[in-house]
């Protein structure tokens, strides 16, 4: 079947050789996530992948839940991954489960059984450790290799029943204990375990691998391309003898491809799941977690995940990406979609002599320059406004291009102010700064051409709301040379609360509205803390530092 779809990765070209030779009539993938644990920004790359063949193909994708070791599992991961994934904008075909096919499963246990190519081991795990072998040695069999069919389908039907302690027997597949890739070297497919299961309760007191369980999902499923990372090409093998062994007509191609690795972020489940047991994070949610869910309370835009999958691209080789890259990709979306606001963090009053104190002067101002259907608001200048203490210095650094004793600068959307005079306290701190504004030099003024050192923004002080900035950094410090524990790099610092801060009314609107605070970075508006506060968490900074070649 000739195909008129262009490959734009290797993943592709595999797909395409196969329509076009027949090997299969349809393209069907599945994103099979273990629920013991909230995605995590790696695994945008998979969904991406596996949810953009089937676009892309016209074909199916299904969600499949490895849910085989019950110790680890929850429906609270369930929900979580169901959530995110919806959440990127993609919709799976089926809501399928490991567990739904556990009599399969165990069938196909029997029947590899019967026809000589499994056996039921007394071996421990750690017997079976040692009697592997090395790369460089072939494995040891174990004594029980060799039992009958009918002795090891009575043990194998006994282990189900619950006959015999955990860890005591496993049903191991019979292959090669001298091949070279010691996967196929009698793998464990069958293990007892006694765990309550989230979806069958304690009808089971044994469970299947996953590299047992897992191709026998795929092939039931009628999947025509099982996409997986790198590190199970060692595994294919195994794979391909499973679908073979079992007898399944139209077994899965599986590829793998890179997985995706950020640098200073860490990327294991197991890890991520000690920083909220530990209460370092606040939760799997927490806005400095690299899960999804966290990128979501902190405010990128999924649209901007996907783009950074998009430019990380599809590899076979594995390499890490700068996390300045997704920054780079959340700065360029919002740039598009977030409104701009006022906000002083440093508050520091400005008052404007020449204006009346019961002066209430209206600016109309664009909500985003970049969308041109973004809208407009009114701010309101008054005698008293804000600015940032940043924006007004008494001894100036060089090149310093904001508010100076004498000097003059532009309030955003609004007059020029020249300053006056500083009133200060008795430790030579500034408490308030007055200034005069100068007539017409608004937008379209006679005298909006004149030129000032910069523009600054500002808040009205009856008009302003105090909110509460949550600044986030890396959960990790950069590696020092021979640390390499997450422990020795957490960063004491990846989050700090800025109190007092004064915002224009605009900003206080839906939480979940996102912004870019003029001249400071990009913020979500996240609620009210306890005592009713508005509070904002800081997306991404505003400086890029992507080089975009």
């Amino acid at each position: 079947m000739k195909t008129d779809i262009e490959p734009s990765n290797f993943i592709e070209d595999f797909i395409v050789e196969d329509l076009e030779k027949g090997r299969y009539p349809y393209v069907y993938t599945r994103f099979p996530p273990e629920p013991n644990g909230y995605l995590h920004v790696g695994h945008s790359k998979s969904l991406c992948i596996n949810f953009g063949i089937k676009e892309k193909f016209h074909g199916r994708c299904n969600l499949r839940f490895d849910d085989t070791n019950p110790t680890k599992e929850d429906v609270e991961y369930v929900d979580s991954i169901k959530e995110d994934i919806r959440w990127l904008g993609f919709e799976w075909d089926k809501e399928l489960y490991a567990s739904d096919y556990f009599d399969e499963t165990y069938e196909f246990a029997v029947r590899l059984i019967k026809k000589g190519a499994a056996y039921v081991c007394d071996y421990s795990a750690e017997e079976i450790r040692l009697t592997r072998g090395t790369l460089n040695e072939p494995g040891k069999e174990s004594p029980y290799r060799n039992r009958s069919v009918e002795e090891n389908l009575r043990l194998f039907e006994e282990m189900r029943a619950g006959k015999y302690p955990d860890g005591s027997k496993v049903l191991r597949a019979k292959i090669d204990m001298a091949s070279p890739n010691i996967n196929m070297r009698d793998p464990v497919i069958y293990r007892i375990l006694r765990a309550h299961h989230h979806r069958t309760g304690d009808t089971w007191c044994i469970y299947p691998m996953y590299d047992f369980a897992h191709p026998i999902g795929d092939a039931l499923d009628g999947v025509t391309h099982s996409i997986c990372t790198l590190e199970f090409e060692d595994h294919r093998p195994l794979y391909d003898w499973v679908t073979e062994q079992c007898g399944f007509e139209m077994p899965p191609r599986q590829i793998e491809f890179a997985r995706l690795n950020i640098k200073n972020t860490i990327m294991s489940k197991r890890y991520l799941k000690k920083l909220v047991d530990s209460g370092f994070v606040s939760g799997w949610n927490d806005p400095r977690m690299p899960t999804l869910s966290g990128m979501r309370e902190r405010g990128y835009p999924p649209a901007a995940i996907k783009e950074f999958c998009a430019r990380v691209g599809v590899a076979k080789a594995n390499s890490e990406v700068d996390p300045s890259l997704l920054e780079f990709c959340v700065r360029e979306e919002l740039n598009i979609t977030a409104d701009r606001a006022m906000v002083t963090e440093s508050p520091l009053k400005v008052v404007i002599d020449n204006l009346p104190e019961d002066a209430a002067i209206e600016f109309s101002v664009v909500n985003n320059p970049n969308n041109e259907n973004s809208g407009t608001h009114n701010v309101v200048l008054r005698k008293e406004i804000y600015i940032d203490s940043a924006d007004f210095s008494l001894d100036p650094p060089p090149k310093y291009k904001r508010l100076i004793e004498g000097g003059t600068v532009r309030l955003k959307g609004a007059y020029i102010l020249r300053h006056v005079s500083t009133e200060q306290d008795l430790d030579g701190s500034v408490k308030a700064v007055h200034c005069e504004y100068i007539e017409d030099s608004q937008s379209g003024g006679a005298n909006a051409a004149m030129k000032v050192k910069g523009t600054v923004q500002w808040v009205s002080a009856a008009d302003a709301v105090d909110v509460e900035l949550y600044k986030y950094e890396s959960l990790l410090v950069d590696p020092k040379d021979g640390v390499t524990d997450f422990n020795e790099r957490l960063n004491p610092n990846s989050l700090t609360v800025v109190k007092g801060a004064k915002a224009e009314k605009f900003a206080v609107g839906k939480p979940g509205d996102t912004f870019q605070f003029m001249r400071m970075a990009y913020y979500k508006f996240a609620g009210y803390s306890d005592d009713g506060t508005p509070k904002f968490y800081r997306i991404v900074e505003l400086k890029d530092s992507f080089n975009k070649r």
